[in-house]
């Protein structure tokens, strides 16, 4: 009878050990949203745009299609000193390190304690003796030596899933870094484009202001001669003024501009001035564009690929919870080695005594919160695939958006040209005439006016078309290695 129970109770256990190979699926990674014309992209490619596959390296490095040696030798840097890059660093080895804490938990565990002890009596003398001294001693000694050992085999897999999530989430800090990158390189590039832009409206603005002033003199000296009235010189005066008044704020947001590079490359504010304050170009965009496919954002956008690790990480939560459900099978173990000598305690004369026991315990009363924490996994595990979704359609229309407003932005650019060239030759011919009399001063600071206007937009529109294109670079995932 005892031995019919024992054969029932060992099939039980091992029906019970087989139902647990159910929650060793295989990890599903999430479906990226089926976008329409998955090949292409919705914006109409033009102006040097290729819809070609975009090689990785060259991608990487972005910024060096702008010929821009000082631009270049920033990025480097950036890469090297950046504090939030240092600090995704850090994040990455604590993640390591969480994950090599938990991967602990599929070993045994084995602890040694080392213990002596002694004891010695001394025996007082009769009543008929001596002096009263003590007649004599004894006394003895007890060391040991124990090794404890416990180990929980991962039966139902939950402590391997377990650790495979704190891997994902490991894995995702590693995209963090490469995301922030991305987001470094370009937001360096954006403000060295800014410190040109600013630079080439200074130089504008001097430009036409010597220009105005030159008029201003032309027009005192009409007044003079009784040619203009004291309304002519007010006016060309407070166009050299309001002008004056322009400088004061562009300087400001140059060195507003300096100091935001100076803070990407971890150096305090003002580091950069000496280095770039030589006036030079706005960097020129290359003539072509590779900007690949949509699905190549899936493999390349850092940000896409943190989603889909933080998927899985949650992923390993629900099998987790579901081991939880199942018996914990517990085995441990004791070695304990005593003699009455320290040293003997590790040969053979030691007394051992070792003991092995093994226990299965099953949650029985709170079933109903087990399961709800596997419904609440499941509910996680939906909201990182929305997640993932949408960070995916996020990833397309930022390059959707970055696509349209690089277009665009040439085509305004081109109109913006033309303009400029129709403004500078009507304010020369305007002087002249002025200068003849055969024009009023009215006609001469509307021209004039307008020129500056054209030109400074101008500037702005190469500004605008150089950062349009680091965007574009940086929808595409561009930035890390």
């Amino acid at each position: 009878m005892n031995r019919t129970r024992w054969m029932v109770s060992a099939l039980a256990l091992g029906a019970i050990l087989m139902s647990g190979c159910g929650l060793r699926a295989r990890y599903q990674p999430p479906v990226a949203p089926q976008i329409q014309g998955d090949t292409e992209w919705d914006t109409q490619l033009e102006a040097g745009a290729l819809a070609k596959p975009a090689d990785d390296d060259a991608l990487s490095h972005w910024w060096s299609v702008f010929g821009d040696p000082n631009l270049t030798s920033l990025e480097e840097r950036a890469l090297k000193s950046n504090l939030d890059l240092r600090k995704a660093q850090a994040e990455i080895r604590q993640a390591r390190a969480n994950r090599d804490y938990y991967s602990a938990n599929l070993f045994p565990s084995v602890a040694g304690t080392l213990t002596g002890g002694g004891s010695k009596t001394a025996y007082a003398p009769s009543a008929s003796g001596g002096s009263g001294a003590y007649s004599g001693s004894s006394g003895g000694s007890s060391n040991s030596l124990e090794f404890q050992a416990s180990w929980e085999p991962d039966t139902w897999g939950g402590i391997r899933k377990n650790v495979a999530s704190y891997d994902a989430t490991y894995q995702s800090q590693k995209e963090s870094l490469r995301n922030t990158m991305v987001t470094l390189t370009a937001d360096l590039a954006l403000d060295y484009i800014d410190v040109r832009s600013y630079q080439a409206q200074l130089a504008v603005t001097s430009s036409n202001l010597v220009k105005y002033r030159e008029t201003y003199e032309m027009t005192v000296e009409k007044r003079d001669s009784g040619l203009a009235s004291d309304l002519d010189v007010q006016q060309a005066l407070e166009t050299v003024q309001s002008t004056e008044a322009t400088i004061p704020t562009l300087e400001t947001s140059l060195h507003q501009s300096l100091d935001a590079i100076s803070v990407l490359l971890a150096e305090r504010p003002g580091a950069v001035g000496r280095e770039l304050a030589e006036v030079k170009p706005i960097p020129v965009i290359p003539l072509e564009v590779a900007v690949g496919i949509p699905g190549d954002l899936i493999r390349r956008r850092p940000d896409v690929r943190v989603a889909e690790r933080q998927y899985a990480a949650q992923w390993m939560q629900v099998g987790v919870a579901k081991a939880n459900l199942y018996p914990t099978l517990n085995l441990g173990g004791t070695f304990t080695a005593s003699a009455t000598s320290f040293f003997n305690v590790f040969t053979s004369s030691a007394t051992a005594i070792s003991s092995v026991t093994g226990s299965l315990r099953q949650t029985i009363l709170n079933r109903r919160a087990l399961r709800a924490q596997v419904r609440l996994q499941n509910a996680l595990l939906d909201q990182y695939e929305v997640t993932y979704e949408s960070t995916v359609l996020g990833a397309i229309q930022d390059v959707e958006d970055s696509l349209k407003a690089f277009e665009a932005e040439q085509s305004r650019r081109r109109s913006l040209a033309q303009a400029a060239d129709s403004a500078r030759n009507a304010a020369e011919m305007s002087r002249t005439l002025y200068a003849s009399g055969l024009k009023d001063f009215l006609t001469v600071l509307d021209s004039e006016r307008t020129e500056l206007s054209a030109e400074d937009s101008l500037v702005q529109s190469d500004a605008t078309v150089a950062e349009n294109l680091v965007r574009l670079y940086r929808s595409l995932g561009g930035g890390w290695q």
